[in-house]
């Protein structure tokens, strides 16, 4: 694996990261959309087993390449889990020119103070040891008001935990969402805004991170995130948005680009046929690729 090589490729490739890290609490929801009903499993196991072979058909299809898609996010059971008798992340680079990253959190503390911080991440020094062949990690909070106190809070533990994570040699991605239905959320951007960049100047040249974050209310705003010497880039999460309009609105943010989920998603149906789910997943990649371009 070239680090130097992935590196470029997260700092300058035209496309955008796939974001394929549905863990415990969203599988269900991931699952239902795809036409797998609860009713079709009996355990966590055969959910997982399920989700992975979801996750291994969209890998697998002719659209997913480098071409358009240059990262993909990965849940920690699916570094275990292999494709064509590799592992998923080695396969994604080896096979697909696609850079792994890892979803590390552990899901979201209560809401207090407007936002919901990371819950404590135990053990995480020996999953970034073991995360072989993993080129960066993604860590998740949300922010539903404007609360100065408690954004400030989420921004700072996102950047600890992105500390340690630069000190294990890979490339966070601090994803402080926006919950898109607040009704300040013009006001917790600008917030969030003056926090980031308040936590990027505190970090040595060399100390580089990735920023996911909720399309703003207004265009552009995070032009100066995406230009500061310790980001590597910026990239948009679709955070309940239809595939429609997330582009739609990705569109007007010329220094972002996707890392989309549930619209990467939208219209597969584990019912089709290979070449109905292929025609989907094509146009799905498709329109995010052009709106991230």
């Amino acid at each position: 694996m070239s680090k130097s090589e992935q590196r470029e490729q997260m700092s300058n490739g035209a496309g955008f990261i796939a974001a394929l890290d549905q863990s415990g609490g969203s599988t269900p929801k991931a699952l239902a959309l795809y036409g797998v009903e609860a009713s079709d499993y009996s355990s966590d196991e055969e959910m997982f087993g399920e989700i992975q072979k979801m996750r291994a058909r969209i890998i697998l299809a002719d659209d997913f390449t480098n071409e358009k898609v240059i990262g993909a996010i990965l849940f920690e059971r699916t570094l275990g889990e292999e494709i064509d008798g590799r592992k998923v992340a080695d396969f994604l680079w080896s096979e697909k020119r696609i850079v792994p990253f890892l979803k590390i959190d552990k899901g979201l503390e209560d809401e207090a103070n407007g936002v919901q911080m990371m819950k404590p991440i135990p053990g995480l020094a020996d999953t970034l040891a073991k995360a072989s062949g993993v080129f960066g990690t993604k860590e998740r909070s949300v922010i539903h008001e404007a609360n100065a106190e408690g954004i400030a809070a989420v921004v700072a533990q996102q950047f600890d935990i992105a500390r340690e994570v630069i000190a294990a040699d890979m490339v966070p991605i601090i994803e402080p969402e926006v919950n898109i239905n607040s009704a300040s959320k013009a006001e917790a951007e600008d917030i969030l805004k003056a926090e980031i960049l308040k936590n990027l100047d505190q970090l040595d040249e060399g100390q580089d991170v990735m920023l996911k974050l909720t399309i703003p209310t207004n265009a552009n705003l995070y032009d100066a995130v995406a230009d500061h010497p310790r980001v590597m880039r910026v990239v948009a999460l679709s955070g309940g948005y239809s595939t429609e309009q997330a582009c739609d609105l990705l569109g007007q943010n010329g220094k972002m680009i996707a890392s989309f989920s549930r619209a990467l998603t939208e219209g597969l149906s584990k019912q089709q046929s290979n070449d109905e789910f292929n025609a989907a997943l094509g146009g799905n990649i498709e329109k995010i690729y052009r709106a991230s371009t």
